[in-house]
């Protein structure tokens, strides 16, 4: 009963993500039509700092969860994924034309490659648990009971 509650309310959000979606197509050509074509922004420096600091946060937090095994360096792989290729984003579209375009195009090869290992990472099994690495598989749901030692039955 809980499993097709917790089912129920996954669909319950994935129509609202589909809502969403379509709701965006109106606001994206609202934005197109009225916004400014250049504006002079307040802390352009802390704003491009902030991209890669969160790039490097994902980075760590992938690389120390997947050191560990813990496969919730999958949900970090794919958020450090997305500010790579939005980083990448805004180096090319604020570029300036020029020695700036190819600059941030050269980074931006770099962010799409460290975006493709992200996503490499986030839909593989990652690294198996030393157990499995040992041939040590323990059936699901069976752990060793209290006192007794387990020979990797």
């Amino acid at each position: 009963m809980q499993m097709k509650r917790t089912m129920m309310r996954s669909d319950w959000a994935l129509v609202l993500l589909g809502i969403t979606a379509v709701a965006l197509v109106p606001w994206m050509v609202l934005l197109v039509r009225t916004l400014p074509a250049s504006t002079e922004v307040r802390n352009w420096q802390v704003a491009w700092a902030g991209l890669d600091v969160l790039m490097a946060a994902g980075c760590a937090a992938t690389a120390a969860l997947g050191l560990r095994r813990d496969p919730r360096a999958r949900l970090t792989a794919s958020a450090t994924a997305a500010v790579a290729v939005l980083d990448a984003w805004f180096d090319i579209t604020t570029a300036q034309p020029g020695a700036p375009l190819v600059q941030a195009l050269a980074c931006a090869v770099a962010e799409a490659g460290l975006a493709c290992a992200c996503v490499f990472l986030a839909l593989s099994k990652g690294r198996a648990p030393r157990e499995e690495q040992a041939g040590r598989v323990r059936p699901a749901g069976r752990t060793p009971m209290a006192g007794t030692r387990d020979h990797g039955e």
